[in-house]
């Protein structure tokens, strides 16, 4: 690096060095980490996404521990570098890893963390306000207003869709998925297709009850269906929100020949990764068909968007915020402290990385354990009994 990086210290005579890529919400983390005794150093460079030179800048000659962010490129370079540091432990502030080479991390001994567990109910509540946000149009009636366009009520002004009594589709119904969808059927009485490779039995229990109270109650009962692939749910669902996990098979998931069997006025949304959805194709569907709406959180080569999407008035963008409730963001930074801070005093890994709830009452202290390491076992690490 031509000049340092600068840094905001905490705790400086702290035993154990700490590095945080980025300032992050709250700061109970930073209280958590420095009565362990750990001086704290978090990035203050005005970099969006720092690059792995700044990051070895950053590591320096001794660096007990990194949290790091998804944007960044962890791989052989850093764990290296983090290793020859006297380093051994890293989490990222997130649930998805796709930027760690878990493989090199545990090459050279430096056990991995993320933050899976916070996020459920705050993605879910974002992948439900795009879902409405794009059946109502409402970022076109928004922009249209602020133009200065409204000159009265017309009978055809924005015209979208009703939610009540549609068919919601779920493609990956885990615990985001699952949650979105009892949002949906709850939130507007939508009957539910899902395909997933396991049996979603809690969800199937779920709106074969509430379909029951509402018939008890002489309301239409809502239904649930478990498609037999994919494609079952994109041909018979109004709005299609996107779940899986990201790799080889679900690279491209959505492509040009899926999205043709869609419904013309078909919603689809994506909270979960970018490269589910083949965006060239994307567009050149929304150019065509301009009552197929999108909702997006994620991109395929983010921060950028693929041509022509931004020029889409079909297509709600927002810019990876599926997770950025307060509640929500303060635990993730917490959570990857933690992990961090278990790994170097060397605890034990929580049982569950899902429950991490006593991880997150700032009214009790936090369990001697670590909340979630992805490479436990490949470390040989011991499971926690508490």
């Amino acid at each position: 690096m031509s000049k340092p990086i600068s840094i905001e210290v905490w705790n400086p005579s702290g035993r154990y060095r700490v590095i945080s890529t980025k300032s992050m919400p709250g700061t109970r983390w930073i209280r958590l980490l420095t009565d362990q005794d750990c001086r704290v150093e978090i990035c203050t460079q005005n970099k969006t996404i720092l690059s792995v030179e700044d990051i070895v800048s950053l590591i320096g000659e001794k660096c007990d521990g990194v949290i790091g962010q998804l944007t960044e490129d962890w791989g052989e370079a850093l764990f290296s570098a983090l290793r020859k540091a006297g380093g051994r432990a890293f989490s990222n502030m997130a649930v998805g890893y796709n930027n760690v080479d878990v493989n090199a991390a545990t090459k050279y001994g430096v056990a991995v963390g993320n933050t899976p567990g916070v996020l459920t109910e705050t993605t879910a509540e974002l992948a439900a306000s795009l879902s409405v946000a794009a059946a109502r149009r409402i970022v076109e009636a928004d922009q249209f207003m602020r133009a200065g366009l409204y000159d009265g009520w017309l009978p055809h002004l924005f015209v979208g869709n009703l939610l009540k009594g549609q068919t919601v589709g779920v493609i990956g119904a885990g615990r985001i998925g699952s949650t979105y969808a009892r949002m949906m059927i709850e939130g507007f009485k939508m009957n539910l297709v899902y395909y997933d490779l396991y049996q979603a039995t809690r969800l199937e229990k779920f709106v074969t009850a509430y379909g029951q109270f509402l018939k008890s109650n002489g309301e239409q009962p809502v239904t649930w269906k478990r498609a037999a692939t994919v494609e079952d749910v994109l041909r018979e669902a109004d709005v299609i929100s996107l779940h899986p996990v990201l790799d080889k098979t679900t690279y491209h998931l959505i492509n040009k020949e899926r999205l043709a069997i869609m419904k013309k006025e078909a919603i689809l949304v994506n909270a979960s990764r970018g490269p589910v959805i083949d965006e060239a194709a994307l567009v050149e569907h929304l150019k065509v068909n301009p009552m197929f709406r999108v909702g997006l959180d994620v991109f395929e080569d983010e921060p950028y968007m693929k041509p022509g999407l931004a020029d889409q008035k079909n297509a709600i963008v927002v810019p990876h915020i599926a997770s950025a409730s307060k509640w929500t963001r303060e635990g993730m930074a917490t959570l990857a402290s933690l992990n961090v801070l278990g790994a170097i005093k060397g605890y034990p890994i929580w049982s569950d990385p899902n429950r991490v709830e006593p991880f997150l009452d700032e009214n009790s202290p936090a369990p001697a354990a670590c909340p979630s390491i992805v490479n436990a076992k490949q470390l040989g690490l011991t499971a926690s009994k508490l």
